[in-house]
């Protein structure tokens, strides 16, 4: 194998194993699907290193090593990617994708994401399903679903505009929480309470936290801890704004 060609593949493989963490993917997964990619492609070995906001990965080929390092930025939960970056290192092992067809492949993966005008009611349906499970009668299911759609709303349009994450969640618990307590203010429902828990379901940071513990199990110790810490302030963050928004309203934990 020429030096190009290791060079082009070491890179290929690390781009991969770039957009699977940037996209929500666990270590091992990446540790797997890199290693994969890389015997599939012609490598002997693939070795790499994954920290919490970079990885390192080392290839061999015939007694020559190529090190290369990249930078890795969370881009949000994409399970599209995901699945995708696995089939191309399937049909890659198959022998039916060359360099050249996994160098296309991957530069033309995009993320897909859902429409607001359906991803908005969708989730307000969600968390106006939780409060009617958890006993709320239907004017508490009607507020949840008007306040978790709106806050949903509010979450969508800052994301758009690449503020802070953190910001982000607290902005949005504030926002759906003081729509929340509006059955307190009025009284129109026998259960005021369950609309303000409901509603904020959709801030619980589910699958950073899957992976952190997923993560730390299976030895990944310093990128689990990163990721709960992560999932931990996203948290704090949610908890934040509705506290803010309970003692605007008069309302106190």
């Amino acid at each position: 194998m020429y030096a190009d060609t290791q060079n082009e593949i070491t890179r290929q493989v690390v781009r991969v194993a770039q957009l699977l963490l940037a996209y929500g993917a666990d270590s091992e997964l990446v540790e797997e699907i890199s290693q994969r990619l890389g015997y599939a492609l012609g490598l002997a070995s693939v070795e790499i290193s994954i920290s919490s906001n970079s990885l390192v990965l080392t290839s061999l080929v015939h007694g020559r090593c190529i090190t290369t390092t990249r930078r890795t930025r969370e881009h949000g939960i994409n399970m599209t990617v995901i699945c995708e970056l696995q089939r191309i290192c399937l049909l890659t092992e198959k022998g039916l994708y060359g360099l050249y067809e996994v160098r296309k492949r991957v530069s033309r993966i995009r993320p897909k994401t859902y429409p607001t005008h359906y991803l908005v009611p969708m989730i307000g349906l969600s968390c106006a399903s939780f409060c009617h499970m958890f006993g709320g009668d239907l004017a508490a299911s009607i507020l949840t679903f008007f306040a978790s759609s709106v806050g949903m709303f509010v979450r969508i349009s800052i994301a758009k505009h690449h503020f802070n994450l953190l910001l982000n969640f607290a902005v949005t618990a504030f926002v759906t929480t003081l729509i929340a307590q509006l059955g307190y203010q009025i009284s129109f429902t026998e259960t005021p309470k369950l609309p303000m828990a409901a509603s904020v379901l959709m801030l619980v940071p589910g699958f950073p936290m899957i992976n952190a513990i997923s993560d730390m199990v299976k030895g990944h110790l310093n990128v689990g801890i990163s990721r709960w810490g992560h999932a931990t302030i996203l948290t704090v963050a949610s908890v934040i704004g509705i506290t803010m928004a309970m003692q605007l309203g008069g309302l106190f934990l």
